[in-house]
């Protein structure tokens, strides 16, 4: 695609086929999205892939464990519950998701249903899990360059046919995906990218989340116009 249309088509995956993803076409989104920009050029990112079996374990006891009440225990720390604008706009998608699921806002029992969901990566078939060295902690910039990475992925997925969503739900226990996934301590775990081809039934898989106008966060200094 075109770099504007790839970026404004471009929507969160959150239902999916359960068609394998290739390899080679998952190496190829990562060897892409890995000319994303970083401090001083560190690089200092680690990306590991998972699929099948150790996948499967990982969204299991994740939602088994958070299910259950177990406790939060991610390797970055949490901004804790959201308020204001951004409790706003977190709301806004959230009823924009019920509603084109049609899940009605008395009907706890399909609302916990997509939390679990949720803690399950959306039962994506791949899941990129996204470390840095734990050595450049405290991780301000190197969250920066993280977040360059796992927009470049999300991007060169997109323009593959690829549906994605980054989850940050589906690893809530670090513990459960360093353990299953043979993470070294010495990196921590930021986020995970669900992958796979979107199931066009999914209704969700239509919502776009809207965006606010430049002129609510934007600030041109200098200019004569």
């Amino acid at each position: 695609m075109e770099f504007e249309q790839l970026v404004n088509t471009r929507r969160s995956v959150r239902g999916y086929r359960k068609d394998p993803v290739p390899r080679a076409v998952i190496d190829e989104i990562i060897s892409v999205a890995k000319g994303a920009p970083s401090s001083m050029n560190t690089q200092p990112w680690h990306v590991h892939v998972l699929t099948g079996a150790p996948l499967d374990e990982v969204r299991r006891r994740n939602m088994e464990g958070m299910a259950a009440g177990a406790e939060v225990k991610r390797d970055i720390v949490s901004h804790g519950a959201y308020e204001g604008v951004h409790r706003f706009r977190q709301v806004e998608i959230a009823k924009q998701l019920f509603a084109a699921m049609g899940i009605e806002r008395d009907d706890k029992e399909r609302r916990q249903d997509w939390v679990l969901r949720g803690f399950r990566q959306f039962d994506a078939p791949v899941s990129l899990v996204l470390a840095y060295d734990r050595e450049l902690d405290p991780g301000a910039v190197v969250h920066f360059d993280l977040g360059a990475l796992c927009y470049g992925i999300v991007l060169a997925a997109w323009d593959r046919g690829l549906g994605t969503v980054v989850n940050g739900q589906g690893i809530m226990r670090s513990d459960i995906v360093r353990e299953v996934a043979g993470i070294p301590e010495t990196q921590v775990i930021m986020t995970a990218i669900a992958m796979g081809y979107p199931d066009d039934s999914f209704s969700a898989n239509a919502v776009k989340s809207h965006r606010e106008p430049n002129d609510s966060f934007v600030r041109y200094v200098g200019f004569d116009d």
